[in-house]
């Protein structure tokens, strides 16, 4: 067996290890990514006027502005994703006119009720989670549940969730993290094959050429 062999194959063990290596980066990204899932939202509550969502899990408490958007009549986050025993805390802003929280009718385990609508800036309606509380909770505000101000609270870790992308698609939310890791071994990976590729076509002719 020639040097040039010998070569040959210790650099394709090595590429091997390093492809394999990249692909079970990859493998392990994407099941990370998989298990990235967000609640199944009602669609009055996803809908809100604001629509935008916080995952405060491992948060002890987090909270929702009641007046938010350009016209007051929304809740910011309108979503929110939290554990067990978590403090929601929602705060006015003073804007839109007056308002409440309120659980709409078989919206859920959590009974929200701030009582009566006001609107000053400031005022707060604290809510503490508990293990009765699992799952979606969809909630409004009374006087303005007609315009959209509309809002929603998922606690714990086991509540219904969907694969982001809807259908019956496979597909998932995929972290940016997770997404940029996925990547850069997919790149590392085809590099690695390439170099090998070349090594083994050229490797030889070059060796013996420096020889000569």
């Amino acid at each position: 067996m020639s040097s040039d062999d010998v070569s040959r194959r210790a650099f394709m063990r090595t590429a091997g290890g390093a492809a394999a290596a990249a692909g079970a980066a990859t493998a392990t990204a994407g099941t990370a990514a998989a298990q990235e899932v967000e609640p199944d939202w009602p669609s009055a509550a996803s809908g809100g006027n604001v629509g935008s969502y916080t995952d405060a899990r491992g948060q002890d408490s987090v909270t929702i502005s009641v007046g938010a958007g350009d016209q007051g009549l929304a809740f910011d986050p309108t979503l929110v994703w939290v554990d067990e025993e978590t403090t929601i805390v929602w705060e006015w802003t003073g804007a839109g006119g007056d308002h409440n929280v309120q659980t709409v009718e078989d919206g859920g385990p959590a009974t929200l009720d701030s009582g009566s609508p006001v609107g000053e800036e400031g005022y707060t309606y604290e809510y503490e989670t508990s293990s009765e509380d699992a799952g979606i909770t969809h909630y409004h505000c009374v006087p303005h549940t007609a315009v959209g101000m509309h809002g929603g609270i998922a606690v714990g870790e086991d509540i219904a969730t969907v694969d982001v992308g809807g259908g019956s698609s496979d597909a998932v939310f995929v972290p940016d993290a997770a997404r940029a890791l996925g990547i850069a071994t997919f790149i590392a990976m085809v590099s690695t094959l390439g170099l090998a590729f070349v090594f083994m076509k050229y490797g030889g002719t070059i060796t013996r050429q420096e020889q000569a």
